[in-house]
């Protein structure tokens, strides 16, 4: 692979989604990385200043670390295109496909991969068949417990774990506070992990798997205020769990067209099985993250792993 010198790098940090402050935690963190390489880093945010920013640049490459709507539903990724600019990760199409969870999941299980059996509710079929009924239809069909989330979005924002019937309307009402469509999917008991994976040109390859361990949920505090969750990395699996969980990860990875880098989110349950979750095309990579605790235990340096990924990207 030809390494390009000094290349010039812009990094998309901020945004105005709810997960606005992770994103410039990341942003920051992966200049800082990349600067340590010799590469040329600036860190821009996401507003009216952006396209004028870029168009006077002209860098050799936009880093998208931005989080939640506009960073990951492909939006940002088609103006960087239209810009005439190179990308680092997924393209704008299949950004949007691994942003909607339920499609994801669909095309996961198409794919092979095991996945909880979900329904996708719009906040306007409550109002138009009422309330009670609908909830009385999910937990007839799913049972309980059952997970709770917006069917697009990020770091566990509207997610809520329900193991009663009573909990299941406030879990809704916190769910469509961060969109306007539920997805409402069977609970899976099991050891939680995350399976990064990355392209340094060479083909996609899986970063050793992170185990999640909290008491309670592993929500948007848990996953980002240290001390409310402990990480193993790697995760205390069997090898054949490990190399399980790799094969279902690089498999999400490539039937979503996913380039560069993602970060998938399964459950191991007592019986082996591996069911994937979701997908992520924007990881975050703050000093919590799960893709550089990833990288740490497969005994890479950061900034190495990110300067081959910006080589790999200029000469895809």
């Amino acid at each position: 692979m030809t390494v390009t010198p000094s290349p010039r790098v812009v990094v998309l940090a901020g945004g105005l989604s709810h997960e606005r402050d992770v994103s410039l935690r990341s942003g920051r963190r992966v200049a800082d990385a990349l600067r340590s390489v010799g590469v040329e880093v600036s860190v821009h945010d996401v507003d009216a200043d952006l396209v004028p920013a870029l168009v006077q640049l002209q860098p050799d490459l936009v880093w998208p670390l931005l989080h939640g709507t506009s960073g990951e539903d492909g939006s940002v990724r088609d103006v960087v295109q239209m810009l005439g600019l190179r990308l680092l990760g997924t393209g704008p199409r299949e950004s949007r496909i691994a942003w909607s969870k339920p499609i994801a999941k669909t095309v996961a299980a198409r794919a092979g991969l095991a996945t909880p059996e979900f329904v996708t509710l719009p906040q306007s079929l409550f109002r138009e068949l009422g309330a009670r009924q609908v909830l009385d239809a999910i937990v007839h069909r799913l049972g309980l417990p059952v997970v709770v989330k917006p069917s697009r979005g990020g770091s566990a924002l509207g997610v809520t774990l329900v193991t009663s019937p009573d909990a299941l309307p406030q879990a809704m009402v916190d769910c469509f506070a961060y969109g306007d469509t539920a997805l409402v999917e069977r609970a899976v008991a099991g050891t939680e992990v995350a399976v990064s994976v990355v392209d340094t040109g060479d083909g996609p390859v899986a970063l050793p798997a992170v185990e999640i361990v909290t008491e309670g949920p592993y929500d948007f505090d848990a996953r980002y205020n240290p001390g409310r969750t402990e990480y193993f990395a790697p995760a205390r699996l069997s090898a054949r769990a490990a190399g399980d969980v790799a094969a279902a990860a690089l498999l999400a990875h490539q039937a979503l067209g996913l380039t560069g880098l993602s970060r998938t989110d399964l459950i191991v349950d007592d019986e082996g099985t591996v069911w994937f979750l979701e997908v992520n095309v924007a990881p975050g990579m703050t000093e919590t993250s799960l893709l550089p605790q990833a990288a740490e235990a497969a005994g890479l340096s950061l900034g190495a792993l990110y300067r081959s990924l910006v080589d790999a990207a200029l000469t895809r």
